[in-house]
């Protein structure tokens, strides 16, 4: 059971990244997909999840409007699409797999917004 993110690194305020996260070792499309992020010396923060097909997806008022979240089952991926960056979305990304009681964390990647 893995989950490995990709994507992030170094980008100015108001650009563009995209993160991957790619599922093997478990069925992918029977989990609810979630994106968190992390900044040390605060709790995990909930950005962004995505039902199993990927036909409901819910985000945080933080990134809504700004941020996307979409799967696709056929390749065993997440992806989140963020656009407007700001300085406060610096922080470790990580993607999460759950199904009721079951979940899977991915290690995270990090993204610093910078100019």
């Amino acid at each position: 059971v893995q989950l490995v993110e990709s994507g992030g690194g170094l980008v100015q305020p108001g650009g563009s990244l995209r993160l991957s996260c790619a599922a093997s070792g478990f069925t992918f499309s029977n989990y609810v997909m979630k994106w968190y992020r992390q900044v040390p010396g605060k709790e995990r923060e909930l950005v962004a999840s995505i039902s199993s097909t990927g036909g409901d997806t819910q985000y945080a008022d933080s990134v809504n409007g700004r941020f996307t979240i979409s799967r696709d089952n056929a390749k065993n991926t997440l992806y989140l699409q963020m656009n407007s960056l700001k300085p406060e979305d610096t922080a470790v990304y990580y993607c999460y797999a759950v199904r009721g009681l079951l979940g899977k964390w991915g290690q995270g990647t990090q993204v610093t917004v910078s100019s």
